[in-house]
């Protein structure tokens, strides 16, 4: 469904293993795009750590300031997942064996005598989650008030997120045009401020290149108004011949 109300998320990467380096983050673009063509504006993504008090004070602060919440991350069988007793722990709830979960995993394993305890972890959500379901590898993720919490391993997660589609209220999707100005920023720089200025609900965004030694930069206009989205792009084709350049349309990924 879609309306005319701007719906806002944040993302929250958890997990150790992000911030020290040795896994590189590969949810939050596909969330973002996802997200995106939900009608759904991503405005924050913060990397944190698996400690508790820091995940229960982050969603306590994110599920108040955003429409959506979601998580990835910490939901697996080892000691360091610790996602769903922190959000549990973060809405005052108890963190419980989920029956519906544990059903599937039962399934999965072969009997309620092959879920052993690390594996019983993962059929646990906090008390009154709804399960978001993973055809993969099975262990679900769960939703409680406005905050989804998924897997991190990128396939897995990004079935659970697809399991979402049509579910949750979003407004109109942003669009967006991209412009190769073929020229240093610099030289752009005033007449994009005084572009902006002229269209502030649109985003005007400015990314320097360089390619086989030649400086350029790419202009890439978004908004979810397809009017104003064209009208600003054309003044900045203009402002690119003027500066002596040739605009080239880019394809917007």
């Amino acid at each position: 469904m879609s309306d005319k109300r701007v719906y806002t998320a944040c993302i929250l990467v958890i997990g150790n293993e992000i911030l020290s380096g040795r896994t590189k983050d590969e949810n939050i673009a596909h969330l973002a795009k996802t997200l995106n063509e939900w009608g759904i504006r991503v405005r924050e993504c913060r990397v944190i750590p698996d400690v508790e008090d820091t995940i229960v004070r982050t969603v306590n602060e994110v599920r108040a300031a955003f429409d959506y919440v979601f998580t990835t991350g910490g939901i697996g069988p080892t000691h360091d997942d610790i996602t769903a007793d922190s959000i549990a722990k973060a809405f005052g709830v108890k963190n419980v064996i989920h029956p519906e979960a544990l059903a599937i995993l039962v399934g999965h394993y072969g009997g309620r005598d092959k879920v052993n305890p690390a594996r019983l972890r993962m059929a646990h959500a906090p008390e009154g989650a709804e399960l978001i379901h993973n055809p993969v590898s099975k262990a679900p993720g769960f939703r409680i008030g406005n905050v989804y919490v998924m897997a991190g391993v990128p396939r897995i997660m990004q079935n659970m997120l697809e399991g979402l589609k049509g579910k949750l209220a979003g407004g109109d999707p942003v669009r967006a045009t991209s412009i190769d100005a073929g020229m240093p920023e610099g030289i752009l720089a005033e007449g994009l401020g005084a572009i902006q200025n002229r269209f502030p609900d649109v985003d005007i965004g400015s990314y320097p290149y360089s390619r086989n030694g030649k400086h350029g930069t790419s202009l890439v206009m978004r908004t979810a108004d397809v009017a104003r989205l064209n009208a600003a792009t054309e003044e900045v084709r203009t402002l690119v011949r003027q500066m002596g350049g040739n605009p080239i349309d880019e394809a917007v990924g």
